[in-house]
């Protein structure tokens, strides 16, 4: 049974489903991503979680890669992946 950690959060009264992926995530092709973070919103609604879903992973040299909706690059900027693992708060299992 698949699993996966996420931090629920509400940032700027907004709720954001932040998904700490693997690193390979960001070789993926565009649509790959764009059904993985699909596939993650519909397990997070079936979840009873509300929120835009936000992949996060190692973009190398130190730095956390994102896809966000471009209003949000600036708070996605300033986290780096230690403080979103120690946001995880809930797990999604299907």
């Amino acid at each position: 049974m698949p699993s996966l950690a996420v931090a629920h959060v509400r940032e700027q009264g907004v709720d954001l489903i932040i998904a700490p992926l693997a690193a390979d995530f960001g070789h993926k092709d565009p649509g790959t991503q764009r059904a993985v973070i699909a596939e993650i919103q519909l397990r997070s609604r079936s979840a009873g979680l509300a929120g835009t879903v936000v992949p996060v992973w190692d973009g190398g040299g130190g730095r956390m890669a994102f896809i966000a909706p471009r209003p949000w690059h600036p708070f996605f900027s300033s986290l780096d992946l230690g403080t979103v693992r120690a946001c995880v708060n809930r797990e999604l299992r299907w």
